[in-house]
C-alpha cells in the first residue's frame, strides 16, 4: 500500500486522537498540522511535523498533502471541507458533518464536482457496536421491534484531561445555536441517527423530538428523540449533557432474540485516547475509523460513510428540530 500523506486541521481532544493514530499507523506521514492554538502548534513540531501552520489555507497549497482531517467547531466544517475539495484533497471530516441541511449539500455538491472522497467520522460503526449489524441482516434477532439508544455524558463540560475533576473552559460556540447547529441532538444524537440508519435502512417513516434545557441555555442539553423507520422499527434515541458517567448503550428487540451492548466510561478515564499501556474500546474505534479512510484512500475505493450519508443524518436531524414535541 502506498504512503498516504495526511494534514491534521484541529488539535482539540478528538484531533488529538486522530494526531497520535497517525504515528501509529503503517503506510502514513503526518505531512503537516494547522491549528490556532500556539500551544497545539508546539506539540505538533515536538512530535516531528515540520510543517505547522496558524491557518488551515496555508496547509491547502502543499501538492505532497493527499487528504486532510477536519476536527474543527461545527461552524468550520463546510468552509474548510470545500476549500479542501478545490485544492484537491480528500476530506475526513468529524461529525456532524455540518450545521445544517444547506451547508451539509454543499459539501455533497463540491465532492461530487471535485471527485474527491469524503468520509464522515462515526467511530460507532468501527467498534463493538457494529457486531449487531451482521446479527440484524443474518435474521438472528429474528424481526426487529423496538431499537432503544443511549448517548449520556457531560458533553462540552467534560474534563480534558486524565485524573481531573474540574471542568475544562468551554468555547462559546458550543452553545450558540447558529455555530453549532444545535445541542445535544445534533451532536450526540448524531452518532446514534447513523447508527440506526445502518442498521435498519434509510427510510424513515416519521420523526419526533422532545429537547430538555435543564441547564437554561440556548441549545438543548439533553433529548428524546422517536424514530419510525418505514420497515415497521420504532426506535427511541436518548442523549444528554448532564452525567457525569458516560453511558452509551443499544438495546435491539426482536422476535427470536433481543440484544444489548454498552459502553461505559466513568469520569476521570481517558475516553478516546491512551497514550500508554494498552489502548480502550473507544481509542480504537478512532483509530479504525481513520484507517479505514487511509485504505480506502491508497486503493482508491469510496469510503463509508460519505458525505452523503452525513447529509442524511443532518436532514433527520432538521425533521427532529422541527418535529418537536412541547410536554
Amino acid at each position: 500500500m502506498k504512503t498516504v500523506k495526511i494534514g491534521l486541521i484541529g488539535l482539540g481532544e478528538i484531533g488529538r486522537a486522530h494526531f497520535y493514530n497517525c504515528f501509529r499507523m503503517k503506510n502514513v506521514r503526518l505531512v503537516a498540522v494547522a491549528d490556532t492554538s500556539k500551544k497545539s502548534r508546539l506539540l505538533a513540531k515536538a512530535k516531528g511535523v515540520r510543517k505547522v501552520f496558524d491557518h488551515y489555507e496555508k496547509l491547502f497549497e502543499d501538492p505532497a498533502i493527499d487528504c486532510v482531517i477536519i476536527s474543527l467547531p461545527t461552524f468550520l466544517h463546510a468552509e474548510c471541507a470545500i476549500r479542501a475539495m478545490e485544492h484537491g484533497k480528500h476530506v475526513f471530516v468529524e461529525k456532524p458533518l455540518a450545521r445544517n441541511v444547506k451547508e451539509g449539500k454543499e459539501i455533497v455538491e463540491k465532492a461530487q464536482k471535485t471527485g474527491v472522497k469524503t468520509m464522515v467520522g462515526y467511530p460507532m460503526l468501527f467498534s463493538r457496536f457494529a457486531t449487531a449489524k451482521e446479527e440484524i441482516d443474518e435474521g438472528l434477532l429474528g424481526d426487529v421491534v423496538y431499537a432503544n439508544a443511549v448517548n449520556v455524558g457531560s458533553g462540552p463540560f467534560s474534563q480534558r484531561s486524565s485524573g481531573s475533576f474540574i471542568p475544562s473552559p468551554v468555547p462559546s460556540w458550543w452553545f450558540k445555536p447558529e455555530l453549532a447547529g444545535g445541542g445535544a441532538l445534533i451532536d450526540l444524537g448524531s452518532h446514534l441517527i447513523n447508527l440506526l440508519r445502518w442498521y435498519f435502512g434509510d427510510e424513515i417513516a416519521s420523526v419526533k423530538s422532545v429537547l430538555g434545557h435543564r441547564f437554561n441555555m440556548p441549545t438543548e442539553d439533553s433529548a428524546l428523540c422517536f424514530l419510525k423507520f418505514k420497515r415497521g422499527v420504532l426506535a427511541t434515541i436518548n442523549v444528554g449533557w448532564y452525567s457525569l458517567q458516560k453511558i452509551v448503550k443499544i438495546e435491539l428487540f426482536g422476535t427470536a432474540k433481543v440484544i444489548s451492548m454498552d459502553s461505559s466510561t466513568k469520569r476521570g478515564s481517558s475516553q478516546f485516547i491512551q497514550l500508554l499501556g494498552v489502548p480502550t474500546a473507544e481509542s480504537l474505534s478512532f483509530y479504525n475509523e481513520l484507517n479505514h479512510f487511509i485504505r480506502c484512500v491508497a486503493n482508491d475505493k469510496l469510503p463509508f460513510p460519505s458525505a452523503e450519508e452525513g447529509l442524511k443524518d443532518l436532514e433527520i436531524v432538521s425533521l427532529a428540530y422541527r418535529n418537536e414535541i412541547k410536554l
